[in-house]
């Protein structure tokens, strides 16, 4: 059997360091992907370790680079997820695991294996579950298992690649940290330690699998060439109840724990290993009762990590080297200068009178070796012990008065720490450099990174500006010839289809017009939908709150609260005077609509309709003579009618709701006696005038039948009979 490449992905835990040994100790080259970029616990050392969470652009070139043979991912066991939110969870799980098996299949080569686990059933089974069997999974976790496995199925039928889905039971362990705590076993001795109670399910039983077991039958799969299924349960032949594990580990705690039943409803789930064992043979190695004795004395031994969260202590001597390292490490230097210096003596002395070595200066090497490897600090030291050598020698044949006149002693000291010195410096300024260059290399590496992010960003709305220019769905070329639409209407008619033109360019059914009246209320003009008009026919606007405030603030409100009470998303629009004149309400739209840019456009959009709105205001302004009957506010004829006809046409479309009153028994009167009295009792978006049959008619907006019933009565106590049209009266 060749020695593999073995890519293995999780978190870490006793079980993907005991998967490490296992892969090291038969020859195999193991790489680690970690899914994270800080790690709290240690892994067993590997050939190449990274550390990089499982969304990372980069992970197509680690599959790159380590070209696989086989890859491991631990799934269902890896510790990255702590599954406290479920929900959120589940979609980060199903989401990393696309992104690496896509990374597998760019990389078109190995074997994939992901682990799963019994949870993706959920139940009572009398049989022992096979692979064949249909899964029921009920809680987030189980349901992102669960579609982990479809997905690695529908990948390996689509792509014919070779991914295996080994689902394993309660995986067990010798525990290490908290995050091992995951199986029944371990469980109960947390529980136990914790409380001194074990609570237990009388009719509940399962089987366990204990770590060493599950490598080794995964190894038996992992270096063959041949399987004949996409799909193998791994589990014990050896099933347990619920309450006799209790029992067991009760009996080896060695203080008493208490019992408690929280349930007695019968509840078997024991995966079946059938397949697995007829195609590459099974043998347990682990008795389980033997096992739970370890994990338990395992569990006591470092109850303070297990119960309060505290680091394991190591061995007593790696702490003492912990504590006490940097004192070797800063002695280190020093007693290798010491004994180097030593043995320079030796040999200085022995080459004395020697015909091959006598010019030689081994004083003079041992400086300069010092000065090479460790700098000037230690050049110094190594040319005193040097000096001190040399005296020492020189005083074997003469005195020391004798060396202290001779000038080729101080000769050979200058000689010595000059050379020292100029080679130390060297070095610690090569270093230095050296150091330097690589703060340097990380700074530019880190901001190579943030350009690559933001070049990334910049791609993304490259293409999204991209799409929008060739779609023109959202240009301003589009919006500008749907709201240039408004000229072919009639002056009366462009508020309302403003309202239209709005729900077609922002993708809303459900689009208001309010205009502002007064300094207190905003009047219902037009809408597109019942839904939109929930805010009635008037509205306090200065009463909204925030909403009035940003739009007080010519701003776009956003309702990023999603509050019910507001609109999704509202504009207001000003006159030259910088007058609140119109407000845009905007009640449905989608999420990933209400952003900055669809803000922008609804800017444009308001201001176009402004443009429309003004020059019909001031068409009307100037025939405004010609359009009421002389000193009266009641229009004449054609204007009247124009204006009813535009209203009923709106009306039928949806758009708004108006009612038409025809005024009795104002033959006595003239215009503009009955101008005078209207005025004083009409809202200021109604209107009176007159039509071809010469009567005086009342043109009432935002009014349903039943508010034009409450009209006439109004009309009715100032002394005017009045009578309600429908539309054929028109």
């Amino acid at each position: 059997m060749r020695n593999m490449n073995v890519l293995l992905i999780g978190g870490c835990s006793s079980f993907i360091n005991n998967l490490i040994i296992k892969l090291k100790k038969e020859g195999h080259r193991v790489y680690l992907l970690t899914g994270s970029r800080y790690q709290k616990h240690s892994y067993q050392k590997v050939f190449e370790r990274y550390d990089f969470p499982y969304d990372a652009s980069c992970l197509n070139e680690i599959f790159e680079s380590v070209n696989p043979d086989v890859t491991i991912y631990m799934g269902a066991y890896d510790t990255n997820y702590a599954w406290k939110n479920e929900e959120s969870e589940s979609v980060k799980y199903n989401a990393c695991m696309l992104n690496i098996l896509m990374g597998y299949i760019m990389k078109n080569s190995g074997r994939f294996i992901y682990l799963s686990s019994e949870e993706v059933f959920e139940g009572n089974y009398v049989e022992d579950i096979t692979e064949d069997m249909i899964l029921t999974p009920r809680s987030f976790k189980n349901m992102a298992l669960a579609q982990a496995e479809a997905m690695c199925e529908n990948y390996r039928v689509s792509c014919e690649k070779d991914i295996i889905v080994l689902r394993l039971e309660h995986v067990y362990s010798l525990p290490e940290y908290l995050e091992d705590v995951t199986d029944p076993c371990t469980k109960k001795c947390l529980q136990a330690l914790e409380s001194g109670v074990i609570s237990v399910s009388q009719g509940e039983s399962y089987s366990l699998l204990f770590v060493s077991d599950a490598i080794e039958f995964m190894y038996r799969l992992l270096v063959s060439k041949k399987h004949q299924y996409s799909l193998y349960n791994l589990a014990s032949d050896e099933e347990i109840m619920d309450v006799k594990l209790a029992e067991i580990i009760r009996s080896y705690l060695g203080f008493d724990v208490e019992l408690v039943v929280v349930g007695t409803r019968e509840r078997r789930k024991v995966l079946s290993g059938k397949r697995f064992h007829n195609e590459f043979g099974g043998s347990f190695l682990c008795n389980n009762e033997d096992v739970i004795k370890k994990v338990i004395a395992q569990m006591k031994k470092y109850r303070h990590v297990f119960v309060y969260g505290g680091e394991r202590k190591e061995p007593l001597i790696d702490r003492i080297f912990k504590k006490t390292g940097w004192i070797v490490k800063v002695l280190v230097p020093f007693i290798e200068n010491f004994a180097v210096f030593i043995l320079s003596f030796m040999i200085n002395n022995r080459s004395v009178g020697s015909k091959y070595f006598a010019n030689l200066d081994f004083y003079l090497l041992y400086v300069l070796l010092f000065a090479i490897i460790y700098g000037q600090k230690q050049a110094i030291l190594s040319a005193i012990l040097a000096v001190m050598g040399y005296c020492f020698r020189q005083m074997y044949d003469r005195s020391g008065l004798e060396l202290m006149v001779d000038s080729n002693t101080y000769v050979w000291i200058a000689q010595l720490f000059i050379l020292g010195l100029a080679v130390g410096y060297m070095r610690d300024y090569i270093t230095k450099l050296k150091f330097e260059q690589k703060s340097e290399q990380d700074f530019l590496n880190m901001q190579l990174g943030d350009i690559k992010e933001i070049n990334d960003s910049n791609v993304r709305v490259k293409d999204a500006l991209q799409v929008q220019i060739v779609n023109q769905n959202d240009s301003v070329g589009k919006i500008y010839s749907i709201t240039s639409s408004l000229d072919q209407y009639s002056q009366e008619e462009v508020l309302f289809y403003a309202a239209d033109m709005v729900s077609k360019l922002v993708k809303s059914k459900d689009v208001a017009i309010y205009t502002v009246s007064n300094k207190v209320y905003a009047r219902l003009f037009s809408s597109t939908s019942k839904y939109a008009r929930v805010l009635g026919n008037s509205v306090k606007y200065k009463e909204l709150g925030e909403m009035y405030e940003v739009l007080s603030s010519k701003n776009v409100y956003i309702n990023r609260k999603l509050d019910e009470k507001f609109p999704l998303m509202a504009s207001a629009i000003f006159d030259e005077q910088d007058v609140m004149q119109m407000i845009i309400m905007i009640w449905d739209l989608p999420w990933e609509s209400m952003t900055l840019g669809q803000a922008n456009q609804l800017t444009v959009i308001g201001a176009l309709i402004r443009d429309a709105v003004v020059r019909a205001n001031r068409y009307l302004a100037a025939l405004e003579e010609e359009r009421y009957i002389e000193g009266t506010k009641l229009l004449d004829a054609d204007a009247f009618s124009s204006l009813v006809a535009a209203y009923m046409k709106a009306a039928r479309q949806g758009f708004t709701d108006c009612m038409v009153l025809r005024l009795e028994n104002t033959n006595q009167m003239d215009f503009g006696e009955v101008s005078n009295i209207l005025a004083d009792k009409m809202r200021d978006h109604d209107y009176a005038g007159l039509l071809e049959d010469g009567n005086i008619y009342i043109l009432l907006s935002n009014t349903n039948f039943e508010d034009a019933k409450q009209v006439v009565k109004r009309l009715a106590d100032i002394g005017f009979e009045s009578e309600i049209l429908g539309d054929s009266d028109e």
